[in-house]
């Protein structure tokens, strides 16, 4: 039996053979790039790849020095994809993004609309965005905002994203992935819920609470815990809910608004800051019919579809690690129409001006079922 050792400095000796050979790879993966450039041909030929792999599978007996090697080759084959990419950057042969980058926005003069009615979060994040001066439209539903923002009857349309306690508004990212919008600024806004009930009202005549489901989940140690007497009902907004108290003139039901609404609608502050979470925050988004972004925006936002292959998303997150880009979310989608079928969504740092940032792109664009830059925008700081 060889000393361990022995082994050791043979081990070495193959993996200088390997590397001297890797070298010699890539160098041949940019022959192939200048080529491909050349013929104006995509970097991502999976039929291609699928020859090889079988090819360099039957070359091994077992199963496992199969499976072994395609991963090998499968990391070679994606490595030198992006190197490929990566050349085409420099070269400033990439196609356009049909992004345009701008200076700054304009807002004077725009037309802008917000879910729910007056003292919504939603008109709340549009104030802190535009400016107090600002006059909003509120709309009934998300989907109103968008339509508005398609008919031009609007520029711009104050969404909320994600909540710090309940999660993602899944309704509304759906909404990015079909309407042709962008994403051009986001706001975060310090969420703190009240209990709202008529003046004559006091916590003990309480029956019934309404409130967006959004608002309800995060207030749900209060109703379920310290007022388990309480019957929930959602409505599409918080200030619907502060709305409808003093419209229904009902002393039994209460809404969970922010507070602001007492004095919008006439109501008495039962109880403040009932929300879950004391540093409860949501995160609203700007969109817009235009495609363009700040020539200083450091976040980009998109969506993409995977191929049903083993593997397929660990290849794909590869893209950002190669290129240097710092990822800061990913979230899934159940698919509209398809049945465990999934839509990613992800956040990075970056610029669409960026060489690495539009490397990494071109590879995703090729190597995904479908892709959608969402928008390019100034990270908030909240």
């Amino acid at each position: 039996m060889k000393d361990l050792l022995e082994i050791r400095q043979e081990i070495d000796g193959v993996d200088k053979q390997i590397v001297s050979l890797y070298k010699e790879r890539m160098q041949l993966a940019e022959q192939v790039a200048e080529y491909k450039i050349a013929n104006h041909k995509n970097v991502f030929d999976k039929e291609r790849e699928r020859q090889k792999l079988q090819a360099l599978s039957a070359m091994m007996e077992d199963d496992f020095s199969k499976q072994g090697i395609v991963e090998l080759f499968e990391q070679i084959m994606s490595t030198s994809r992006k190197k490929q990419y990566q050349l085409m950057a420099e070269k400033g042969l990439l196609e356009e993004l049909h992004y345009q980058g701008c200076d700054s926005f304009d807002f004077s003069n725009k037309k802008i609309v917000f879910q729910g009615v007056e003292g919504a979060y939603s008109e709340k994040a549009m104030h802190a965005f535009f400016g107090q001066q600002v006059k909003g439209r509120a709309v009934e539903t998300w989907r109103d905002a968008m339509e508005a923002i398609l008919n031009g009857e609007a520029d711009y349309g104050v969404l909320p994203i994600e909540n710090s306690s309940a999660g993602i508004v899944g309704e509304n990212y759906d909404l990015l992935i079909e309407y042709d919008v962008s994403i051009v600024g986001e706001q975060v806004i310090k969420i703190e819920h009240a209990l709202l009930g008529l003046p004559e009202a006091s916590i003990e005549d309480i029956k019934t609470v309404y409130s967006h489901p959004q608002a309800l989940m995060q207030c749900s140690r209060f109703l379920e815990q310290e007022h388990p007497e309480f019957e929930s009902k959602a409505l599409k907004n918080t200030a619907m809910s502060a709305q409808k108290i003093k419209r229904d003139q009902d002393v039994s039901q209460g809404a969970i608004a922010d507070i602001s609404n007492a004095d919008i609608y006439g109501l008495k502050v039962l109880q403040e800051k009932i929300q879950n979470n004391v540093e409860n925050e949501t995160r609203f988004i700007i969109v817009s019919k235009g495609h363009e972004y700040l020539k200083n925006a450091d976040k980009v936002s998109l969506s993409f579809e995977l191929p049903d292959e083993s593997g397929s998303l660990y290849h794909i997150l590869s893209h950002f690690i190669f290129n240097g880009i710092n990822m800061t979310k990913i979230q899934s989608r159940p698919k509209r129409g398809g049945n465990w079928e999934y839509q990613f969504f992800i956040d990075f740092e970056g610029n669409l001006a960026n060489e690495d940032v539009l490397s990494a792109l071109r590879g995703l664009k090729e190597e995904t079922v479908s892709f959608k830059i969402l928008g390019n925008y100034k990270e908030c700081e909240s």
